[in-house]
C-alpha cells in the first residue's frame, strides 16, 4: 500500500519561499513512474484543490491561483515529488498534500504551510 510522506512546511513570512517534499513509500516503481503526480492543498475551511501536475514524462501544468510562483517536479527513480514555492502569500495557509493525479492512492498527513504578513 503506497503511503505518502510530505515533508518541508513551515511558518514562513509573505514572500518568502519553500520547498515542500514527497516520498510515495511502498509505491511500486513502475507504477509511481508511469503516473502523473500532483500537489494539493486544503486552506481552513475550504476544500482541498489542486494546484499541480507532472506528468510521467515531466510535463508539468499549474492552476492560475499559483501560476508563475510554484513548480512541481518529480524524480520517479526515488519515488519523490517535490514543490518549489516562490513568493508566497497568506492565502497559501493550507496543509499541502501530493498523491497521483486522477484515480488517487491515500491521503498522507501532509504538511503545513503557515503564511503570515
Amino acid at each position: 500500500q503506497v503511503q505518502f510522506v510530505e515533508s518541508g512546511g513551515a511558518l514562513v513570512q509573505a514572500g518568502g519561499s519553500l520547498s515542500l517534499s514527497c516520498y510515495a513509500s511502498g509505491a511500486i516503481l513502475s507504477d509511481f513512474s508511469g503516473n502523473a503526480m500532483a500537489w494539493y492543498r486544503q486552506a481552513p475551511g475550504k476544500q482541498r484543490e489542486l494546484i499541480g501536475t507532472v506528468t510521467s514524462g515531466g510535463r508539468t501544468d499549474h492552476s492560475d491561483s499559483v501560476k508563475g510562483r510554484f513548480t512541481i517536479s518529480r524524480l520517479s527513480a526515488k519515488r519523490m515529488v517535490y514543490l518549489q514555492m516562490n513568493s508566497l502569500k497568506p492565502e497559501g495557509t493550507a496543509i499541502y498534500y501530493c498523491n497521483r493525479h486522477g484515480k488517487r492512492w491515500s491521503w498522507g498527513q501532509g504538511t503545513q504551510v503557515r503564511v503570515f504578513s
